[in-house]
């Protein structure tokens, strides 16, 4: 009678345990004043809905996020101009401790990345135009940046010439703005983007300095005038990068040479339907983790482009599926690739779509959450 008692007490302890692990949360950061600053959903796996939400941090317009792949510890940026980055430990509970708070490295932070092996934080700053390197400590705080670059150059064409026609997509290129800074996978690469130049640059990553390393070339122009290079993401075996043009609404491919770091532009699509006429802003975009589906979110056409990747890398534009939601500003896939979720910017909430698992086929869920100026979302396992 007694083993099975303590035998049954060992298993419940044991299931509550593993139901406390599988725990996910969502992170979304917003902009003020509809928006408080970062808050908490409990996602659930089986059916993607978000619940018990909570503001956790309330740093002005925390509209940048990652989170380490640990899950321990959550940075959040203050898109302000005296740009600052927030380190957060993460409890079992999920509420957040501040750890530290240091300078993002220049005005205006819009995103930020880890590199591979988790060691650096690394950032870009719209406002100044600039990228910097922060060292992550052993605890998860922040160091100050090991190094700082600055962009600088002819700023790019007003009119984006690759836009459908009656756009009046034109903004920024009055200078320098860096929009997004990543390493490849392998970690030996780093690629940041710039808006107002028209500019991809290239840096080898010397992690063991805390350095970037600018590349030969340093740099290499937007696919198009005026095109406006915004965010990129990898290829599933790193061999390239898909990066999606703000201004022009374009998706561009570019193959990466491992041995040197070097990009080798290659084809270029609209993410707007065929029929489109006027005015629109391309966003994010987000890839399947085999690679093989990738999505785009259209502000002001509100759309979700869903392409399919070929095997010779080629893409099959499949749809333009409307968001149910106004200003997509970015796009999040959960680790099991089934669900989609977009953050509507203008129209206050977060939407979400069933993937389908053959094909990638988006299908809404009519369900809607409620959150203010939503820009960003990452999601974690509890640690």
């Amino acid at each position: 009678m007694y083993p099975s008692r303590h035998l049954l007490v060992a298993s419940l302890s044991l299931l509550a345990t593993t139901a406390i692990a599988q725990t996910q949360y969502a992170w979304v950061g917003t902009y003020n004043p509809n928006g408080e600053g970062v808050y908490r959903f409990t996602l659930d796996s089986q059916t993607g809905a978000l619940s018990d939400k909570t503001l956790v941090s309330t740093l002005p317009n925390a509209a940048q996020l990652i989170v380490s792949a640990d899950g321990k510890t959550l940075y959040v940026a203050s898109e302000e101009e005296k740009g600052v980055v927030q380190a957060l430990r993460v409890d079992e509970k999920g509420a957040l401790h501040e750890l530290n708070q240091v300078s993002s490295g220049g005005a205006g932070p819009v995103y930020l990345s880890l590199t591979p092996g988790g060691k650096h934080l690394l950032v870009a700053n719209y406002v100044s135009g600039s990228v910097a390197m922060l060292p992550v400590k052993a605890d998860g705080s922040l160091a100050e940046a090991s190094d700082f670059h600055q962009d600088a150059g002819e700023p790019g064409a007003v009119k984006p010439a690759a836009a459908v026609k009656g756009s009046f997509a034109a903004s920024d290129h009055n200078g320098p703005h860096a929009h997004m800074i990543a390493a490849d996978p392998s970690g030996k690469y780093v690629f940041s983007t710039d808006l107002g130049l028209d500019r991809i640059y290239q840096y080898r990553l010397d992690e063991k300095n805390g350095k970037l390393i600018p590349n030969t070339p340093p740099f290499i122009n937007a696919s198009s005038p005026g095109a406006g290079p915004r965010h990129f993401v990898f290829t599933a075996k790193g061999d390239g990068l898909w990066l999606i043009n703000e201004e022009s609404s374009t998706l561009t491919h570019y193959r990466l040479d491992a041995a040197t770091g070097q990009l080798q532009e290659g084809k270029t699509v609209s993410s707007l339907p065929k029929a489109y006429q006027g005015t629109s802003f391309a966003a994010g975009l987000a890839i399947s983790a085999d690679g093989k589906q990738l999505y785009v979110a259209n502000r002001l056409h509100n759309s979700i482009a869903h392409f399919t990747v070929m095997n010779d890398g080629s893409l099959i534009q499949n749809d333009n599926i409307w968001t149910r939601g106004d200003y997509p500003r970015s796009l999040t896939l959960d680790s099991a690739g089934r669900w989609l979720y977009v953050m509507n910017q203008r129209s206050d909430n977060i939407t979400r779509f069933r993937v389908a698992p053959d094909d990638g086929t988006l299908t809404f869920v009519p369900e809607y959450t409620s959150v203010g100026s939503p820009s960003q979302m990452v999601i974690s396992f509890n640690p």
